[in-house]
């Protein structure tokens, strides 16, 4: 079995500002394997990494980021959760890549399009990622599939990761049938019946959200998963190396 994969969700977000050059930073210098991230557009149709579809949570601004441009958004500060750190401010995705390439990390990124529906963002990033000779460390996920099965059809071997919750009978199936190479189901569902041994048994990858408690991070070692998605990505191999 091959050696799951630790990626630090939204950056290292435990220690350092989420979805921030400096929780990318954190997240390369606690030895992850990749991040994992959030892509939306700005007014002019830049791409910047932001998980909320508002600012009220992690900046001192308010309102859409679909409504300011990106020289507005670089206005406010992005340190709300860690006001510790000073001078922060929304990334764009270029920026996010120029800190990651030179490291050996993946970057996971997720398409945030189930609320609002950014034109043409499936085009926007695989063009971005190629342009930077990224394509072979990138996986694509989206709660909203039809974006992942956009990528899919645009890029033919691209990678792509359902992001799941519930609602969906057979979950392991329905990725195998809709051509994905991963589900990225909530914790919770590794315990659903059968989920894992029918993930392993269809070839489809399971990359884990949120896990930061040590006793989960057993558990979805314990069941194999490709991927471990948290906040913090030091425990998570300390846990992995302590099995080795």
């Amino acid at each position: 079995m091959n050696k799951t994969l630790i990626f630090a969700h939204r950056g290292a977000s435990a220690y350092a500002p989420e979805n921030t050059i400096p929780s990318f930073q954190k997240a390369i210098e606690l030895n992850a394997d990749g991040v994992e991230l959030d892509i939306q557009l700005s007014k002019d149709g830049q791409i910047v990494v932001v998980h909320d579809e508002t600012i009220n949570r992690t900046s001192n601004g308010t309102g859409w980021v679909k409504d300011y441009t990106l020289e507005e958004l670089k206005q406010f500060q992005f340190n709300t959760l860690h006001p510790e750190y000073e001078n922060v401010t929304i990334p764009t995705m270029q920026e996010v890549i120029d800190v990651i390439k030179p490291s050996n990390l993946c970057i996971n990124i997720e398409l945030k399009t189930g609320i609002i529906q950014y034109p043409h963002i499936e085009e926007m990033i695989l063009e971005l990622i190629h342009k930077n000779d990224m394509d072979d460390r990138v996986i694509y996920s989206s709660f909203h599939h039809p974006s992942c099965a956009k990528i899919k059809e645009l890029k033919k071997d691209a990678y792509i990761g359902f992001l799941t919750r519930d609602g969906i009978f057979d979950l392991p199936q329905y990725a195998k049938d809709h051509n994905a190479n991963a589900l990225n189901p909530a914790l919770y569902q590794l315990l659903y019946p059968n989920f894992v041994k029918d993930c392993h048994e269809l070839g489809v990858d399971i990359n884990v959200w949120t896990v930061d408690d040590p006793e989960h991070i057993k558990q979805a070692l314990d069941l194999g998963v490709h991927s471990i998605i948290s906040n913090k990505p030091d425990l998570v191999r300390q846990l992995l190396e302590e099995r080795q």
